[in-house]
């Protein structure tokens, strides 16, 4: 990932108020096929992270489906080439959620998502 990724991640962080949490580029992310497709809104949630995983589900359009093959295991480091809008928000501690549309961005903690 480019160096200055991680900066504007770190800075994305500090904006919002939180420390900047561990997310390697070895470990994965559950993405739908409709993030990988583009489309938007891109969204994004993140749970408490085990084993080699992130933590985090990201999916775009409206819509968000619980079948269980709907998110695709990917590593951190795919997400360069495959979903860049995400990138910004992936070190934002897990609780927190994010909604974009490459313009528009909201960020929020969702308590909920710590909840085993």
């Amino acid at each position: 990932m480019r160096a200055n990724t991680q900066s504007i991640q770190i800075e994305f962080c500090k904006t919002v108020g939180v420390p900047p949490y561990k997310t390697p580029l070895e470990h994965k992310v559950g993405i739908s096929q409709s993030a990988l497709d583009s489309e938007l809104p891109l969204s994004g949630l993140r749970h408490l992270d085990v084993n080699e995983t992130t933590g985090w589900y990201i999916w775009g359009g409206a819509e968000f489906w619980n079948e269980d093959d709907f998110f695709l295991p990917m590593h951190v480091w795919h997400l360069e080439r495959r979903c860049i809008l995400a990138l910004k928000f992936l070190l934002l501690p897990p609780g927190w959620r994010f909604l974009t549309d490459g313009s528009y961005e909201d960020v929020w903690f969702d308590e909920k998502l710590l909840v085993a």
